[in-house]
């Protein structure tokens, strides 16, 4: 076996011997054929096509003008290819950032990196407003005699530029480790809190709460500043757009004809004399602003888009009260008149008028008096002759049936009645006696709901938990009844009581 194996391995290499030598000889040959091809053109080339000698030096120095140019060519390339590169269009990748998730840890070192960052305007503008208000007397003295010195020589502009030069002078002095205090207002340190590892979840909440607080006033005041601006530009209110315009026409014709360097000195003037000696007597005297202060009086005037809207609002409900009150008085006349005659017709002799108006006032059920057992003379006030729909939550009960009833309420001068919209009974409906109320108030069923709700929690000794009726559109009004009526009521039996 190992003999054939020898054999064979002998046998596959001779087969890739004889294989590279049949390649050879096929290279060779086509070399050969090659060869001999070339040599065929070149001798059917004749002599007389051949260039001559002054040709070959004009080819030699088109060949050296064209090496010059290439060269100048990639010189200017690697010289400014890389500006030409930055002039070429491309078009514009639409990238999509990233949100972080929201982290408590993330939002509180957000909102101290947004309070140190912050920290050298606010102390530029605290400064500036204590240098206004003469919070150093020497200092803004000092301050003011240099500022009208400099704008009547016409220094103002390199005098700011100098400030800004010495002021960056002094933050390179500070950064090097320097310590200068340069500030009218004394700097107070603040205690700065590590930021804790893990926060509860109340902590993380109370946490979100704050920041939204903040966020809120603070996008509050930016709106109400824009929404002034744009008021007084879109001529919102016509008469305070008119101040400005005059006074841009007499900039305008002032720009025109005056000097720049008288214009220049007569603001420069008005402004130091204004923010340094008028504004620090306006602050000190509020009357004396409110009268004579006129971009004060005009900031102040200016509405934003919500008292925009509430005045708007209030007058179409003036005037529409206005209309309402004058139908209701025709209406009351008219229907004054037509009782007159219908009472004179056929009311019977004997009978008073109130009598008659208290037997015949009627609730869907029946008779007013008879559908809850009360006297003949107890009928509705005016103000609720039709009743308020609500419904009796009754807390004492456990019965769903009991818990809520549909129905309507009225008042009397001496009860508070209950009418349930259900069929059956006179027991599902409620008297309640004023003298027995202990204690009224408005009510506010689901707390999870905004505003101030719309129930009236009545409480009474002979039940353990208040009676509350709740959904009552008109509950402010019916209130206010209820509970003028339950004073009316409770000051009657204490005067005859004393």
């Amino acid at each position: 076996e190992e003999e054939l194996r020898k054999l064979r391995e002998e046998t596959n290499a001779e087969t890739l011997r004889q294989e590279l030598e049949k390649e050879r000889q096929r290279r060779l040959e086509l070399e050969q054929r090659v060869n001999e091809v070339l040599k065929a053109r070149a001798e059917e080339v004749p002599a007389a096509q051949q260039p001559p000698k002054p040709q070959a030096q004009a080819n030699g120095t088109d060949k050296h003008s064209h090496t010059v140019s290439s060269r100048l060519q990639k010189w200017f390339c690697d010289r400014f290819g890389e500006y030409v590169e930055d002039f070429r269009f491309q078009p514009e990748e639409s990238t999509v950032e990233t949100e972080e998730p929201l982290s408590a840890r993330r939002l509180t070192e957000n909102m101290r990196r947004l309070k140190r960052g912050a920290k050298p305007v606010t102390n530029f503008v605290k400064n500036l407003s204590a240098l206004l208000d003469w919070y150093s007397i020497y200092t803004s003295a000092i301050a003011f005699i240099i500022y009208i010195n400099a704008v009547w020589h016409g220094w103002a502009i390199p005098m700011f530029l100098f400030l800004a030069i010495l002021r960056l002078s002094l933050n390179y002095l500070i950064a090097r480790g320097w310590r200068i205090q340069w500030s009218i207002v004394p700097e107070v340190s603040e205690h700065m809190e590590h930021p804790k590892e893990d926060l509860t979840v109340s902590e993380k909440f109370q946490l979100v709460l704050d920041v939204a607080q903040k966020a809120q006033n603070l996008f509050g005041k930016m709106a109400d500043i824009l929404e002034k601006f744009k008021n007084l530009f879109m001529w919102v209110q016509p008469e305070i757009t008119q101040k400005l315009y005059i006074a841009l026409w007499a900039a305008f014709i002032a720009s025109c004809f005056l000097p720049y360097r008288i214009l220049g000195l007569a603001l420069g003037l008005y402004a130091g004399v204004k923010f340094f000696l008028i504004d620090f007597i306006f602050k000190r005297c509020p009357r004396l602003r409110a009268k004579y202060d006129t971009p004060y009086i005009i900031w102040i005037s200016l509405l934003t888009d919500p008292q925009l809207k509430e005045r708007s609002n209030a007058t179409v409900s003036r005037r529409c009260c206005c209309l309402d009150f004058g139908i209701m008085f025709l209406f009351l006349q008219l229907q004054t008149a037509a009782s007159r005659s219908y009472m004179g017709s056929s009311a019977p002799t004997g009978i008073s008028k109130d009598e008659d108006t208290s037997r015949f006032h009627t609730t869907k059920r029946g008779n007013f008096h008879e559908v809850f057992n009360l006297s003949e003379n107890e009928r509705p006030l005016p103000v609720c002759e039709n009743g308020w729909r609500c419904c009796l939550i009754n807390r004492d009960r456990k019965m769903p049936t009991d818990y809520i009833r549909n129905g309507v309420l009225y008042v009397t001068e001496n009860y508070l009645c209950f009418e349930s919209s259900k069929s059956g009974s006179s027991k599902r409906n409620k008297v309640i006696k004023l003298s027995d109320i202990t204690d009224i108030q408005k009510y506010k069923v689901l707390s999870v709901l905004p505003g101030s709700g719309m129930g009236i929690a009545v409480s009474t000794p002979s039940t353990q938990k208040p009676l509350v009726f709740g959904a009552m559109v008109h509950r402010d009004e019916a209130f206010e009844t209820i509970f003028s009526q339950y004073v009316k009521i409770t000051s009657a039996s204490s005067s005859s009581e004393s």
